[in-house]
């Protein structure tokens, strides 16, 4: 096995096969990375036996090949090579060298057929084509509520939900909800559902990152595929059954205030400087033209601040981890949004005034 390649062409792919391999292993054949060499192609492979990124480089193979190194060794001599500069790398016996220049480095390799691969999906796959930007949106829109190390492991993930024509993307944690719905035409079973582990998504919204164009998603019975230029990352799904999300979401609401959507955050967000660190409460109040927000903390400290609102009736309190509120704020894109309440005591909606496409609920906190 010998190649030879730039700096520049092989360092993008090892940061993406890189990213799903853990620093600490059970097995040492999975911190390291699989090359194959073949038909003028380098493939590279990393995996956690959860989720696979495999990329594909064109390169000067003057001996076909495969083995497995050491993933982050390699990518940190890679990286500190000087821009420009061509690596030869070179099979010999158990030891794989990296040369470059005057650099010689020698890794420990562990052969090929010792590397796990994931078993291939069960049944039929459900194949979703859609703009990569759209896919993107999915994921921002909503991978922020996604619970972490519940030991509900179905909420640990992001739920892809075939619906009324469309897709929805759904993430809960317990203690609010968030939404996104794109239309796309498909040909899957309407109600399908598919929850993606935390670190499939993560991984996938790297590989969309700045991608146009579309993009193929493929769904089967236990894995998920994204192929996005010459990388491919499949994830296993989570087996479990999401909860009713939409009896969730309020259908009908007795108050409505809308304002600025940048005012809102930055007002919360200075309230939020005197919350609690641990519970980060906020006590909301809705009052004709204004929102005000108090926050305490154990040194008895206290933040307040009026935030300009369209709003009549009330008064009305509700008390809110206001981290939930800034999460909410931060990701919607419109200039103004709109908070759909009944009282106190119940769940509040928040979206984009006059788009449903993305819908919020941030269940109240007592305080």
């Amino acid at each position: 096995m010998k190649i030879s390649i730039t700096k520049e062409a092989l360092l993008g792919p090892l940061q993406a096969v890189n990213n799903v391999v853990e620093r600490r292993q059970t097995l040492p054949v999975l911190s390291n990375l699989l090359m194959l060499a073949e038909n003028g192609q380098l493939v590279l492979t990393g995996t956690d036996m959860e989720v696979e990124v495999v990329a594909q480089i064109d390169a000067a193979i003057e001996s076909e090949g495969a083995v497995t190194v050491p993933a982050r060794k390699l990518l940190d001599i890679v990286k500190a090579l000087p821009t420009g500069a061509q690596c030869d790398l070179t099979l010999s016996g158990e030891k794989f060298l990296v040369r470059s220049g005057r650099s010689r480095f020698s890794l420990l390799t562990i052969p090929a057929r010792d590397f796990p691969a994931l078993t291939a999906s069960e049944g039929d796959e459900l194949k979703l084509t859609l703009p990569a930007r759209t896919l993107l949106w999915l994921i921002d829109a909503t991978q922020f509520a996604m619970a972490h190390q519940d030991v509900r492991y179905y909420l640990n993930g992001l739920l892809l939900h075939l619906k009324d024509g469309g897709v929805n993307a759904v993430t809960t944690d317990g203690h609010r909800l968030a939404l996104a719905f794109v239309e796309l035409e498909h040909d899957g079973e309407e109600g399908a559902q598919f929850i993606l582990p935390r670190k499939g998504v993560q991984e996938m919204r790297r590989l969309l990152a700045d991608r146009e164009g579309d993009v193929t998603l493929e769904l089967g019975s236990n894995q998920v595929r994204l192929d996005v230029a010459h990388q491919t990352l499949t994830s296993k799904l989570i087996d479990g059954n999401f909860p009713e999300y939409e009896r969730v979401v309020p259908v009908a609401s007795k108050f409505s205030a809308s304002g600025d959507r940048v005012t809102l955050r930055d007002g919360l967000h200075r309230a939020a400087v005197l919350s609690n660190e641990k519970f980060r409460g906020v006590r909301a109040t809705f009052e004709d033209g204004v929102l005000k927000a108090v926050a305490h903390n154990p040194d008895h400290e206290e933040a307040e601040e009026e935030i300009p609102v369209e709003f009549a009736g009330g008064p009305v309190e509700i008390g809110f981890n206001v981290g939930y509120l800034l999460d909410v704020l931060n990701v919607i894109p419109a200039e103004e949004v709109t908070f759909l309440f009944t009282d106190g005591d119940s769940s509040c909606l928040i979206t984009p005034s006059g788009d449903d496409s993305t819908r919020y609920v941030v269940m109240p906190m007592r305080l």
